[in-house]
């Protein structure tokens, strides 16, 4: 059997690209590239399209163990487009090391994340050791959304007895992390029209509507105050973290380093000490664009806003989103027209007291010799809140770090990262087999 660098040099070379358009022939190769090694391995699989979208690979290796758990393991071989050639150092479809990483397109996202819980599932079932069934599915659209596998998901064919998602970062190169908990996002696309047609400032100017004036308004109506706190009705059913992850929190880095290290200033005096909770744990309200008028002396006719919400644990899009959308237009005077588009997806959290991600706890301690950090997911994974919602307890952790260059040019992962999440792989497959079935 090749080794897991052998494998990953090969899995990289396929460029498997799915955003503008994608490049449907390597997608393909690059879905039975997984079903092929599924297969060797004694398993079965078989590349799937849902609505004719991107095909994902779904596979199962068994156990010979009677009564085992069945795990789902998780993860994507679309990757981002290469951008700027001249920008890489190397070719972004040739995997080469240097000082210790792997540069390619994928490298991290999600090729070398996720291929060691892969290969190391086949390796356990050719030596007849595999201690759990494992389902595979393995997504070619992750970067431009998830729409088939959400799909696919949500009628219930791949179930199991919890899931493992290895497209996540480290808190740093020593410190694991396990993800409880990603925010949802509610989203509105406005556009707002007053007029016909632009008119001049100085002949309408202070008669007429103005839609920048009513765009403004209808933006400050859902914005956070100076201290960035939410309006009551967009945050309201937000349940607090746990005094366990609290103290996790300790051992993440400190707000202000957070902050600083991307030269931001904090939005008020505590923000920077409640970075984590705030940015995991609460709902938070952006103005994200603004497009309206010329820089010449116009009243302008036709003004476009975009605004977001992320909405925390104990949320719903569909509660949210139609208060998001009753503010706005709240402030929409009579004359001006607004056309409002609202979508949105939903929270997921996961009790660390479950059964599953206590051994899981357990599991990334021995193979990587240092605890843990129980997290949240300040961005939105979809994917989870389908997954929680169908009771499926989701094991979201990973290897990657800020500095692998994700999506950017000359993109990379260390070579630990890679010896870790075998390890940790091993150390999970053993660790569930406890799980009551």
């Amino acid at each position: 059997m090749p080794t897991l660098r052998e494998e990953l040099d090969d899995w990289l070379r396929i460029p498997s690209v799915s955003t503008a358009g994608g490049d449907g022939p390597a997608l393909t190769r690059s879905c039975d590239w997984v079903c092929e090694r599924i297969e060797a391995a004694g398993g079965s699989a078989e590349a799937v399209s849902v609505d004719g979208g991107h095909p994902m690979a779904v596979g199962e290796l068994r156990t010979a163990r009677s009564g085992a758990p069945t795990v789902l393991a998780y993860g994507h071989h679309d990757v981002q487009a290469a951008g700027p050639l001249e920008l890489w150092e190397s070719p972004p479809f040739e995997p080469t090391e240097r000082a210790g990483r792997i540069y390619a397109r994928g490298a991290a996202d999600d090729k070398g994340n996720f291929l060691p819980l892969l290969h190391v599932a086949c390796a356990l079932a050719r030596a007849g050791e595999l201690p759990v069934n494992v389902r595979f599915l393995v997504e070619g659209e992750e970067e431009i959304g998830s729409p088939s596998v959400l799909k696919r998901l949500r009628t219930g064919e791949d179930d199991a007895d919890c899931a493992i998602v290895f497209d996540s970062l480290m808190v740093d190169e020593r410190t694991p992390a396990i993800t409880l908990a990603a925010r949802g996002l509610v989203q509105a696309r406005v556009e707002v029209r007053t007029a016909e047609r632009d008119l001049h400032s100085g002949l309408y100017g202070g008669t007429v509507l103005n839609a920048a004036h009513v765009l403004m308004a209808m933006l400050a109506e859902v914005a956070p105050d100076a201290q960035g706190r939410v309006r009551p009705e967009l945050a309201a059913g937000v349940l607090e973290p746990s005094d366990e992850e609290r103290a996790s929190w300790e051992r993440l880095p400190s707000g202000e380093s957070m902050i600083g290290g991307v030269g931001a200033a904090p939005v008020a005096g505590d923000a920077a000490e409640r970075f984590h909770e705030r940015t995991g744990a609460a709902t938070a309200v952006d103005v994200n664009m603004i497009e309206v008028g010329e820089p010449r002396t116009i009243v302008p006719a036709l003004a476009r806003g975009h605004v977001t919400v992320r909405i925390a644990a104990g949320q719903t899009a569909a509660e949210v989103g139609p208060e998001l959308e009753r503010l706005l237009r709240s402030a929409v005077p009579d004359g001006a027209t607004a056309t409002i588009h609202v979508e949105g997806a939903d929270p997921a959290l996961f009790d660390p007291d479950d059964p599953a991600l206590q051994l899981a706890l357990g599991a990334m301690e021995r193979a990587c010799g240092t605890p843990a950090a129980l997290v949240r997911l300040g961005g939105t994974l979809p994917l989870l809140a389908v997954l929680a919602d169908r009771g499926i307890t989701s094991i979201v952790s990973g290897f990657a770090l800020p500095e692998d260059a994700f999506h950017a040019p000359n993109e990379s992962y260390r070579l630990e990262s890679l010896r870790l999440g075998e390890a940790a792989a091993r150390e999970l497959y053993a660790a569930l087999a406890e799980l009551p079935h």
